[in-house]
């Protein structure tokens, strides 16, 4: 079982690679935006792709994208379904030289993430997925490999961790973790990455008790869930896309479904 626009979905997250790679690592004029974050030329690039193709694609389904947003809550909110899409997620990492940078889109259906993709320009990689679907892992030229979450650490319990995003509640849920867990094995990785580590079976848990938006969490959250896997807000709720005035994101914790610590985890995470 697939989803009509999934395939469509994944060649313009390749072609909006495309579209950024002559940007990386070259010089690069970078400008500051209102909530200073970056933004670069290679940003703008994949976001035309992305906003042309999936206007293209379908007409009737609205585009947010992070590079296109100032949208009044009055006119997002008669949405039903919309594309939420991140064309450059980790553009600090993309400054930076590193391959640890993604293209995100989500098809959001009545607040809830249908199918995501997440492109790894740097080297071609691909994983796409939703609740309802499964979900997958392509290189080029090779056959898609299908993703599943692990039920159990191997070996020490592996946390997900932003390499320059933190808080003073993440940090203390991670001294917690390791009272319960013993030492733990911290994979740091940059952008929507995170989620997928998760989804290949590579990590335990992604907890983010900082800041985020809708539009760095959408894409991976489809693979995640199709992969096994929950995102949940800090009170046992699953992270959902309706729409706000704020993008921001609430605290979540990501992590596979019907694991025995997922209560354990959620009483720490509300109590950091």
């Amino acid at each position: 079982m697939s989803h009509p626009y999934l395939p469509a979905v994944i060649d313009l997250v390749r072609d909006a690679g495309t579209a950024i790679l002559p940007h990386w690592r070259s010089e690069l004029a970078v400008q500051t935006k209102a909530d200073e974050s970056p933004v670069t030329a290679a940003d703008m690039a994949a976001h035309r792709v992305l906003f042309d193709g999936l206007t293209a694609l379908d007409a009737s389904i609205p585009v947010l994208s992070e590079e296109d947003c100032a949208l009044p809550l009055a006119e997002r909110a008669g949405w039903t379904r919309w594309w939420l899409v991140d064309p450059l997620d980790g553009t600090k990492e993309f400054i930076a030289g590193s391959e640890e940078f993604t293209v995100n889109v989500a098809l959001i259906e009545q607040g809830r993430v249908r199918f995501g993709v997440v492109g790894i320009p740097a080297n071609g990689r691909c994983y796409y997925g939703g609740e309802a679907f499964g979900a997958w892992c392509s290189e080029p030229g090779g056959e898609a490999q299908p993703l599943r979450v692990r039920q159990q650490p191997h070996g020490a319990f592996t946390v997900v961790a932003s390499r320059r995003h933190s808080s003073p509640a993440q940090e203390h849920l991670l001294e917690s973790l390791r009272r319960q867990f013993g030492e733990l094995a911290l994979a740091n990785v940059g952008s929507s990455l995170k989620f997928c580590l998760l989804a290949e079976g590579a990590a335990d848990c992604y907890p983010r008790l900082a800041p985020t938006s809708q539009w760095d969490t959408a894409a991976a959250q489809g693979v995640l869930e199709g992969a096994g896997g929950e995102v949940l807000d800090v009170n046992g709720a699953p992270l959902t896309y309706e729409a706000r005035e704020s993008y921001l994101n609430p605290s979540f914790l990501a992590l596979p479904k019907g694991v025995d610590w997922r209560d354990g985890l959620l009483a720490l995470a509300s109590r950091s």
